[in-house]
């Protein structure tokens, strides 16, 4: 890591994880260690008051987005912030937009993958140049061989690393100077939240609370439901929240991990920080936040399941909530989840069933016959972006009145496409079924 040029603190926090790993720690959180959260307080229930409360804060306020993300699931090969979701827009359009609107500064984490495309693309919007950091880069750690617990050996050296989660932001914000330069204009509050989840806008009323409340740390959760089983939920350890990710969770308690209606909130990845909190808490720790591990388990190269089994040693952002006293967090509407992982994903939110708002966030749209369309593709055919388009070269249909949509085989759809209610469209094996302009799916 030294001769990679990775600063002192970057290799401190991996030597933790590192030795901890030597020591037999596996990152586990066995269910017998933790209890469910109850009940939260709820945003929508804030006082219209806070309102003005978040509004004068705003210029001690940032607005932080984690934007390292390749979208290689999505087969891409550039930040997935790039992709266009509405229009010409794509997902970082709408976050300067976002930003430009709230009048706070704009500062992306860009993994080295993201890092040139992400600043050439902010270009087109210098009013958000406000003088301070627009960006800094997350950092990268060795992936360990899970034979020899060493930095694993490859012929292809970009394979041997990694990103270490996205908890390294702490680390990252110390190292870059962006969190000294930040409190040294007046910052006070970040606002952060995944460059993938427009739902995620700066709300003045939870703003207002998290100031006037003086919290450090604010974690914004929502309600778990079947389709989230598998992600990260907030928990009790004594009375101090905690986070438990799928990666931490024992194979005899999966089917408990995915219990939601006892874990019943799971983390969006929207947090709210004090900086000066975050300041002195890192100072408490010598600077290296002892952040919970996670330790994946993958193969050094992730395209071949049988290259050499490695561990990635990683830490998620939200687990930082157990090392502030006082942290807390907030039950939000759904609407502020909406992350693109899939192309399913991504054809919900280019369809006339999601809707931009004006303040360039997307919600489902007021008319949709359901909050949420569920969307099935064949993942033969629609994987990567690059299928979705050539399979909707006139865009996505009209879903808006949909229930839900799944599609079978080489489907490809002309324009002005209509679904309505629940719809399931098939291709003949070995063959393609063309949609004529025009077509009305379903009843």
């Amino acid at each position: 890591m030294r001769a990679e040029g990775l600063p002192a603190l970057a290799i401190a926090a991996f030597e933790r994880h590192y030795a901890l790993v030597r020591s037999g720690e596996t990152g586990l959180m066995p269910s017998n260690s933790i209890a469910p959260v109850a009940s939260l307080p709820d945003a929508e229930d804030l006082s219209p008051r806070l309102a003005q409360v978040g509004q004068e804060a705003l210029a001690q306020t940032v607005i932080l987005k984690l934007n390292g993300g390749l979208g290689t699931s999505m087969g891409l090969e550039k930040a997935k912030s790039l992709l266009t979701v509405k229009g010409d827009a794509t997902f970082l359009d709408l976050i300067a937009r976002q930003a430009g609107r709230s009048g706070c500064p704009l500062v992306l984490m860009n993994s080295f993958s993201t890092h040139e495309d992400s600043m050439r693309a902010l270009e087109r919007y210098p009013e958000l140049n406000t003088g301070l950091p627009q960006a800094f880069l997350q950092h990268k750690v060795p992936k360990i061989e899970v034979a020899t617990l060493q930095p694993v050996e490859w012929p292809d050296a970009e394979d041997t690393w990694c990103p270490p989660g996205h908890g390294d932001l702490y680390t990252a914000l110390v190292t870059s100077g962006v969190l000294a330069a930040l409190r040294g204009a007046g910052k006070r509050t970040a606002f952060v939240s995944n460059a993938d989840n427009l739902g995620a806008v700066l709300d003045l009323r939870i703003l207002g609370a998290f100031v006037e409340e003086r919290m450090p740390f604010l974690m914004e959760v929502a309600d778990r439901t079947e389709a989230d089983r598998k992600g990260g939920h907030l928990a009790l350890q004594g009375e101090q929240l905690v986070l438990r990710e799928a990666a931490q969770c024992p194979a005899e308690d999966v089917n408990d991990f995915q219990d939601f209606e006892k874990y019943c909130f799971f983390n969006t990845n929207t947090i709210w920080l004090e900086l000066d909190a975050l300041f002195e808490s890192l100072e408490a720790h010598g600077g290296v936040f002892p952040m919970p591990l996670i330790r994946n388990s993958k193969t050094v190269d992730p395209r071949d399941r049988k290259s050499t089994p490695v561990y990635q040693l990683e830490s998620a952002m939200g687990a930082a909530i157990s090392l502030f006293p006082g942290a807390r967090a907030v039950r939000v509407p759904r609407t502020r989840f909406a992350p693109v992982k899939t192309c399913a994903d991504l054809l919900r939110v280019r369809s006339d069933a999601t809707q931009l708002t004006d303040d360039f966030s997307l919600i489902p749209a007021p008319d949709a016959a359901v909050s949420s369309v569920p969307i099935e593709l064949d993942s033969e055919f629609y994987s990567f972006v690059t299928d979705l388009d050539a399979r909707f070269p006139a865009g996505p249909p009209s879903l808006v009145h949909c229930t839900r949509l799944k599609v079978t085989g080489d489907v490809r759809f002309g324009a002005g496409v209509r679904c309505v209610g629940e719809v399931v469209v098939s291709a003949e094996k070995g063959g393609s079924l063309q949609l004529e302009d025009g077509t009305v799916l379903g009843k």
